[in-house]
């Protein structure tokens, strides 16, 4: 069965495959550019993202915001996504169950979107989607290619609100994505 946008954002609003689906306020779907070369995946929805449905709407959504306009980007030519769809009660790590639950739905975002890059958001993120054994201090930034699509990983925003120092690490990181994908895009033309 070929799925659509909608189909998927119908699915995962009537979910009820984890424990998640009693304590959220609203499922978290991805947002952006359906056609977008880039795609950013985080772990989960935040509180605020609970409350309003959207992803990085709270603070590190500010922060993000920030590091696309400092690196000439804006959300509107991006897709950010998340792993779970679902808010984990008090910002805790997903547990398996939860990530092997919401994964279909980051699958067909991913199928549906055919990006270019993807740029993962934080250690979870990067442990779900690169490798298991990713370490975000050592890896950052590096690039690495899997079925016609690279993959990287940078800090989470919410790493920056903790510690403010590594905005420039995660600047510069962000830079290399943008110029890595103008490449990718020009060599596709």
């Amino acid at each position: 069965m070929q799925y659509t946008w909608k189909d998927i954002e119908q699915h995962i609003a009537a979910c009820t495959l984890c424990s998640l689906s009693r304590t959220r306020n609203r499922p978290v779907m991805g947002r952006g550019n359906c056609q977008a070369d880039l795609m950013l995946i985080a772990e989960a929805p935040g509180g605020q993202e609970d409350q309003q449905g959207m992803p990085f709407v709270g603070r590190s959504g500010e922060i993000l915001d920030r590091l696309l306009q400092d690196c000439g980007l804006d959300r509107e030519e991006i897709y950010i996504t998340n792993i779970l769809k679902c808010h984990p009660p008090g910002n805790r790590d997903p547990k398996q169950e939860e990530k092997e639950a919401c994964f279909p739905y980051l699958k067909y975002e991913t199928f549906l979107l055919r990006p270019k890059m993807i740029v993962c958001l934080g250690r979870v993120a990067a442990q779900r989607i690169i490798s298991p054994d990713f370490k975000i201090t050592k890896q950052h930034g590096v690039f690495t290619c899997r079925k016609n699509c690279v993959l990287t990983a940078i800090y989470h925003p919410s790493a920056i609100l903790r510690d403010p120092s590594k905005y420039e690490i995660v600047k510069k990181d962000f830079r290399e994505i943008v110029d890595k994908l103008h490449f990718l895009q020009s060599s596709h033309e």
